[in-house]
């Protein structure tokens, strides 16, 4: 049985297993644009991909998740809700579709709009925040979408490709939640 933790018309967002390790490895990790996008720059062995999911096993103050389709359940990115502070009442997001052929579909909005909603409704969160890098304006848009705000811009903060970037820091408070959240289909 796989465990839909939560789920909206087109897709459902299911809890990383160790089986799931090979996805990431060879799919997450190694896409060249999907690495520029996240900005990211380390090297990954199969080894370093185990470690890093025992190490999240057991962290309280986060939640990763698998994206999933709906109609056949295949995985097509991750998200993971991260420093998770209830005494504050804030976490912060990140979202990473590496099934290509689903950019540009709402997926990931959707996806996004799953785990925010879920942060402020059963967590209690006041606050969610993300940074996204300047260059990924097709992420920003969807931010938008969902009712982020621009709430600052760290210069230089990456060094890519032999440029330096830009991070954008975007913000959404709860009294704030977009009625888009509730019309991108969650259940």
């Amino acid at each position: 049985m796989t465990i839909r933790f939560l789920e909206s018309e087109r897709l459902f967002l299911r809890p990383i297993e160790e089986a799931d390790l090979d996805i990431f490895y060879q799919q997450g990790l190694w896409d060249a644009e999907v690495r520029r996008l996240t900005g990211t720059q380390a090297f990954f062995s199969r080894s370093s991909v185990e470690q890093w999911f025992e190490k999240i096993s057991g962290d309280s103050e986060r939640i990763d998740l698998l994206i999933c389709q709906r109609e056949d359940g295949t995985p097509i990115g991750d998200m993971a809700m991260l420093d998770i502070d209830h005494l504050n009442r804030k976490a912060v997001v990140r979202v990473s579709l590496f099934a290509k052929e689903t950019w540009g579909k709402g997926l990931g909005t959707q996806a996004l709009s799953l785990l925010v909603e879920y942060g402020f409704k059963q967590l209690n969160l006041n606050r969610v925040g993300l940074d996204v890098f300047s260059y990924n304006s097709r992420a920003i848009r969807s931010y938008e979408k969902l009712g982020f705000v621009k709430e600052g811009e760290i210069r230089d903060a990456l060094f890519y490709d032999g440029a330096y970037h830009d991070s954008i820091l975007m913000g959404m408070k709860k009294r704030n939640l977009s009625s888009s959240t509730n019309r991108e289909g969650a259940k």
